[in-house]
């Protein structure tokens, strides 16, 4: 039965893979990559990569379709015939991406086996964490540099899309309002969903520690909850130049600095923890991120400012 299933869902993912890439509307092919990254998400799971599962689920189709939605809603009026491409550059593109699939199949299918992997000592000094789930003990102490850089790039895309807003709405807010139509259905989500939502972000940052979550995971649920009422109406999108919104975007790549040079002191390193403080460290900085994902990433969906806060 299980080997049916895994089957089945290969069939489905190619199938659906096709149908995104041959289909011509936009707004159609963004929501069938969303269920496509619902379906990775379960394919991650059956491989027992939970942690890679939820990300998927939660980035790759939560946030990266909320994006391509609103892009798709912004490029609405524009003339789609105009950009099609010739024939002869789609089978050049057409054979460069089945290349680039070939040699990723056999990179996959060549590997040594076992493949060689630093997982036997990663685990060996997990103790020294004081974390149960080794997917967070690396990101928050054997590459620790690279999580916080990953947050920085973060807030630099962030004013990179705030770039594009025109002069005159500089300082203002995002127009939601007009990329999502007004819909009762979705106003009554807005007022009955964030709660749960917000309680499940607090479990999915908290419980990182131990089991599969984290800052990234509970920080997009919160993102999407964020989302959700401003394209309700029910909440108003903020000003970028509120002050408390730009210590949100700051906190955690702060809190994460302030302890990594802490560390120089207290245990010999830059971004190294003691070990009878290491978890509860951890912790502190991966909730302050999941904050500062959540201000960034809905800031990131809402798009730059384009009119001035009403009075």
């Amino acid at each position: 039965m299980a080997a049916a299933f895994d089957i089945g869902l290969i069939v489905l993912l190619v199938g659906i893979g096709a149908w995104m890439i041959v289909v011509r509307d936009v707004v159609v092919a963004t929501i069938i990559f969303v269920v496509f990254g619902l379906l990775m998400a379960i394919a991650w799971v059956r491989l027992s990569a939970v942690d890679v599962a939820l990300t998927e689920a939660a980035i790759g189709s939560g946030i990266t379709g909320t994006l391509l939605l609103g892009a798709a809603a912004r490029l609405k009026g524009a003339d789609a015939g105009g950009t099609r491409l010739s024939f002869p550059i789609t089978v050049v593109a057409a054979v460069l991406c089945a290349m680039i699939s070939a040699s990723l199949a056999a990179v996959a299918l060549l590997l040594t086996y076992p493949a060689p992997t630093l997982a036997p000592m990663a685990m060996q000094n997990l103790d020294q964490t004081g974390l149960g789930n080794p997917v967070a003990a690396v990101l928050f102490a054997y590459r620790a540099l690279d999580t916080l850089l990953e947050k920085v790039v973060l807030l630099l895309a962030l004013v990179g899309v705030w770039s594009l807003a025109p002069d005159r709405a500089w300082r203002g807010v995002p127009s939601l309002d007009t990329t999502v139509p007004p819909s009762d259905i979705l106003a009554f989500f807005a007022q009955i969903l964030p709660p749960f939502g917000i309680v499940f972000a607090i479990y999915m940052t908290w419980t990182g520690a131990s089991n599969p979550g984290g800052a990234f995971q509970g920080g997009t649920v919160l993102a999407v909850m964020w989302l959700l009422v401003m394209m309700a109406g029910v909440m108003r999108a903020p000003s970028i130049s509120n002050v408390w919104l730009r210590w949100l975007l700051v906190a955690g790549p702060a809190l994460f600095l302030i302890v990594g040079f802490t560390g120089v002191f207290i245990a010999d390193g830059f971004l190294a923890y003691p070990p009878a403080y290491a978890k509860a460290l951890i912790v502190a900085v991966e909730a302050a991120l999941a904050v500062s994902i959540a201000a960034t990433l809905g800031l990131l969906a809402a798009g730059p400012p384009e009119r001035m806060q009403q009075k």
